[in-house]
């Protein structure tokens, strides 16, 4: 693990070295520079060359007139070479930093970093922009274009959010230096020669730059916790925090479910003896076996040696894992003469996949070191949407739940984290046939949403820029109450009519229909909505704003956990445009993504952050608690919420319903099989 800077990056004090972080590594970074500058950085290695950053920073006292900034920026960097360790090539990285902010911290560089020995690394490289203000010369790239010779600036608010491509590489340049020693495995001391002379904090804050060389110690902890203390330019103290963790690598790897059931040779009872299934003692025990393993049971129908039985996965998170689990009770609750189970998952009434197994293979396999794989590579998965229905009653199913609930609100100058805390009650209820009905009252008992004094400067309709106007509600509120209808219209093709209230602030009626073949590595879908904006009392009544949207959307599988979503439409300003998503998801399913819109509407009407973006993390409570659930938490962080490339938010989106059962009918996940 390497070290990270006062930056939140591999680095040493201040300035960036070459490294990378472990793939898929979080590295959470809190700093105080002084009494006036304190920062939070998240760090996440995308891959294992990229690595992306995101930076909230305060400085007191920047202004002329004494108020403070809050900044927030992005970083990204790429590891061009790796290390030889035991040659002379060093690792090379370029970077860029706070190239879609405000440009306060804003500069370029490319470092190589090498080891020498075990206990000693250094790094050395050339920066513009911040790291090229101190001892600096002219600009080396100059002789490609003279236009390197001139840096563009930050002009005003409007900029904030626009990528700066007249910075980047521009202006004098500097060289830097870092020199880490590790004295113990826990302990090391760090030395750099720092090419930021700190212009900013000098000419607005007061800020003394007395020497270029900066001094650092770190202490790393048992649990992977980092705390450092370092003296900057002869002047300043710093103390910094740094936590990292692995999404790969959950609180307890193995999960914490109890132990499947053992594969069977079956009951001897004949075939013959389970009579009509529809009330049979046979069947009450198969949905009480099921029901034991997170399984609902939905139908049976018995077609000479072949059971077909009907599912819905509520516990697990793999959808391959509940195949194993339901071939594990079917095995042993079935009759000797059934020899294949065929499987057909149902997600609110809606077929989505069927797999064939065979009995011999799963007594064959169940102990086979390849066991998983054979097993995938056995079955016959299809798509279930053409195939009869094997369910002989479609029951009622009907509950209500009673969970704590938490909204929050990020970035507000006067407050850069609001949160509530509250109570939902949940109601659901399936009568069959693909219907599916659900809402939810929230309660508040206890946040701050609601002192937020901020009004919205938005020349759009406000139709996000509102948001603390509907905090102000106190009382219960309507969170969303839907109906909805699924079907499969096809081969391969997916259905969903909804109407009601959506989300906090939009209502209507919405269709949608997704072609996501299990053989592609792409889907596609396309989605149309008519909504009305609502009321800010959180009841049933709308405001005088009605709006037309939609989208059509590619789904783009790259392999290895990457996912890419195009969307490109209309939003609910009525403006047009296309929003592209990158995710990267884990086998455990812990999903970290990123996103950005451009829409019709210029930066400068857009108003401050110029565009939507954002990073989104989303993650199964079994990655936390270990325990076997299909809930999952999640949290998008945006630097600002305007109201240009607002999209509609609705629940049970046909992609998300359906991509965990493609994706097993793939491959993904079968690890988890005879789990």
């Amino acid at each position: 693990m390497p070290g990270l800077s006062s930056y939140g990056v591999p680095g040493h004090i201040d300035m960036p070295s070459a490294w990378a972080l472990p793939d898929g590594t979080f590295a959470f970074t809190l700093n105080q520079f002084g009494p006036d500058v304190r920062r939070a950085t998240m760090a996440f290695q995308i891959s294992p060359r990229i690595t992306g950053v995101f930076r909230y920073s305060y400085l007191s006292n920047y202004f002329s007139n004494g108020g403070s900034l809050y900044d927030r920026s992005f970083d990204l960097r790429y590891q061009i070479l790796t290390e030889n360790p035991n040659g002379w090539r060093p690792a090379l990285s370029v970077g860029l930093q706070d190239f879609g902010g405000t440009g306060i911290f804003s500069a370029e560089y490319l470092v190589a970093s090498k080891h020498f020995g075990e206990s000693v690394s250094a790094s050395a490289g050339i920066g513009w922009g911040r790291f090229g203000s101190y001892g600096s010369f002219r600009n080396p790239l100059s002789v490609l274009s003279d236009r390197f010779d001139t840096r563009g600036g930050f002009t005003g608010i409007a900029d904030t959010g626009r990528v700066g491509f007249d910075r980047f590489f521009r202006g004098d340049a500097a060289l830097f230096l870092g020199v880490d020693w590790q004295v113990t495995p826990k302990l090391q001391l760090s030395f750099e020669y720092s090419s930021d002379a700190m212009e900013q904090e000098t000419s607005r804050m007061g800020y003394r730059h007395r020497s270029p060389v900066n001094l650092g110690i770190e202490y790393r902890f048992d649990n992977g916790g980092v705390l450092g203390l370092a003296v900057l330019h002869g002047s300043e103290a710093s103390l910094s925090y740094t936590l990292s963790l692995d999404p790969a690598r959950p609180s307890a790897p193995s999960g914490r479910e109890t132990a499947p059931p053992a594969i069977s040779r079956g009951t001897t009872a004949s075939l013959a003896s389970w009579g009509d299934l529809s009330g049979s003692g046979q069947r009450a025990r198969l949905e009480e076996a099921l029901s034991a393993q997170g399984i609902r049971f939905e139908g049976l129908s018995l077609n000479g040696e072949t059971a077909i039985v009907a599912i819905s996965n509520q516990q697990w998170g793999n959808t391959a894992q509940a195949w194993g689990r339901t071939a594990r009770v079917l095995s042993a609750e079935l009759p000797q003469d059934i020899t294949r189970f065929r499987i057909r998952s149902y997600d609110r009434g809606m077929a989505l996949k069927d797999v064939t197994l065979s009995r011999a293979d799963l007594e064959e396999l169940e102990f086979a070191p390849d066991g998983a794989w054979q097993a995938f590579v056995r079955a016959d998965i299809r798509d279930a949407g053409a195939l009869p229905d094997p369910r002989l009653d479609l029951e009622n199913l009907a509950s209500l739940r009673l969970l704590p609930y938490t909204e929050t609100a990020f970035f507000d100058p006067d407050n850069p984290l609001r949160m509530d805390f509250g109570a939902e009650l949940q109601g659901e209820w399936m009568p069959g046939g693909g219907l599916y009905f659900s809402g939810a009252i929230r309660q508040k008992l206890v946040g701050n949403l609601d002192t937020s004094t901020r009004i919205s400067d938005s020349i759009q309709q406000h139709v996000r820029s509102d948001a603390a106007l509907y905090a102000k509600n106190d009382g219960p509120w309507l969170a969303w109450a839907t109906a909805e209808w699924f079907a499969r219209p096809g081969p391969d093709l997916y259905s969903r009519v909804s109407a009601g209230i959506f989300e906090k602030m939009f209502g209507g009626v919405s269709g949608e229909i997704l072609w996501a073949p299990a053989d592609r590595p792409y889907a596609l879908g396309v989605e149309l909505n008519y909504v009305a904006q609502r009321d800010y009392d959180g009841a049933l009544g709308f405001l005088d704003y009605d709006v037309l949207t939609g989208h059509a959307s590619l789904y783009y599988d790259f392999g290895r956990g990457y996912h890419a979503q195009v969307d490109a439409g209309r939003y609910l300003a009525g403006d047009t445009g296309s929003t592209l998503t990158l995710t990267r998801r884990f086998g455990n399913g812990f999903e970290v993504g990123a996103f950005f819109t451009l829409t019709d509407i210029s930066f400068d009407d857009f108003g401050e952050g110029s565009f939507d973006k954002g990073i989104t993390i989303s993650l199964p409570l079994s990655w936390i608690t270990g325990q076997p659930t299909r809930q999952r938490v999640g949290q998008v962080i945006r630097p600002i919420q305007r109201d240009g490339g607002a999209r509609l938010s609705i629940r049970n989106r046909l992609y998300g319903l359906t991509h965990d059962g493609t994706g097993a009918a793939q491959g993904i996940g079968w690890g988890r099989f005879w789990r």
